[in-house]
């Protein structure tokens, strides 16, 4: 194994040494700047199994914030890396890589967002908690998939909502709620839109008897046909309940809970539904970012404070974040870590 830490000048040259010498280099070098690691649930395992913290962008945000680290390492998409930010504005915020991005995120700009509320003044705006700052600082209040239809309900009936970015949550939430003036954006999750009927059909004449549970990001005709329609969380808690289960989300959550309930009939929806963006950072990117300090997240003070109050509306009607239960710190540890596929 390597005993020096020269810098190498790029992610390629780190990419040629052997796995140890990269895990070392990581474990010294995060030591050395006082670094935290937050790996999100969809990122590669080899990057789990060096990380602090796994979850979700949140709650890593919020478990990094109550930390006395002076850096936050976030492996995930660049808008988890905002929030992070947002949440410890003294703290220095890296990306091991800033091209993974959230396309979801990236279908409302600041600008668009400004043009919208100009068109429908008084109108109140819910920003999915996938968006970028810039749009959370223009929005009252931010939601997730699991709140939005309290978030939406805790706003008068009589004023409209135009929700960002996501069409299909924001049609989920216009359904339950029974409100015909939520206007939604035209965003969307590639990985849950693409998710289609004909799957369906297809793993249920294989498997008549298994329920079938779908993520609110799918479309609407999925969500009519889905005997479950909740969060990640959600179907966790499902596959708990259930000896067969029917999984309509982003693939790697079937895999982690293959391998935590290996006696139950858990089957993905789809194969196909894996969001590369997430993989794309890897082991030797993370040790680039560690060594150069590369890449930082920056935000003005303005956009951070105005994405906060937003964030901090949600967590208050919500009643604030939890450090999670000894059942799913369990189900971290056992699922997603050292034998984990690197997504869920």
């Amino acid at each position: 194994m390597s005993t020096t830490l020269d810098l190498l000048p790029t992610p390629l040259d780190y990419a040629a040494l052997p796995k140890a010498d990269l895990v070392e280099r990581i474990r010294r070098r995060k030591e050395e700047r006082n670094a935290v690691i937050l790996g999100h649930n969809y990122q590669r395992v080899e990057i789990q199994e060096v990380s602090d913290y796994l979850g979700d962008s949140l709650g890593l945000s919020q478990e990094a914030a109550a930390t006395d680290a002076d850096v936050i390492v976030f492996c995930g998409v660049h808008f988890m890396a905002e929030t992070a930010k947002v949440l410890s504005p003294t703290k220095t915020v890296l990306m091991p890589d800033l091209r993974a991005g959230c396309p979801m995120a990236d279908f409302v700009t600041g600008d668009a967002l400004r043009r919208l509320k100009d068109q429908h003044p008084g109108a109140a705006v819910v920003a999915y908690v996938n968006s970028t700052a810039e749009v959370k600082a223009l929005s009252d209040i931010c939601c997730t998939s699991s709140n939005a239809v309290r978030v939406v309900e805790s706003i008068p009936r009589d004023q409209t909502i135009l929700f960002v970015p996501d069409r299909n949550l924001g049609a989920y939430v216009a359904e339950k709620t029974g409100r015909d003036n939520i206007i939604s954006w035209d965003g969307y999750c590639y990985v849950h839109d693409d998710l289609i009927l004909d799957e369906l059909a297809d793993v249920r004449a294989r498997h008549p008897d298994a329920p079938f549970v779908v993520h609110p990001e799918a479309r609407p005709e999925l969500l009519e046909a889905a005997d479950f329609v909740t969060s990640t969380a959600g179907m966790v808690d499902l596959a708990a309940e259930h000896d067969a289960l029917i999984i309509g989300t982003e693939r790697g959550l079937v895999d982690r809970l293959t391998r935590k309930y290996p006696e139950k009939k858990l089957l993905p929806l789809s194969g196909a539904a894996v969001c590369g963006n997430m993989k794309m950072n890897s082991l030797a990117k993370l040790a680039w970012c560690l060594d150069h300090g590369e890449y930082e997240v920056r935000l003005d003070e303005e956009v951070r404070a105005g994405a906060e109050r937003a964030l901090r509306r949600m967590l208050d009607l919500s009643g604030g974040w939890s450090a999670p239960t000894s059942e799913e710190a369990a189900l971290e540890e056992a699922g997603v870590r050292p034998r984990g596929c690197g997504c869920s």
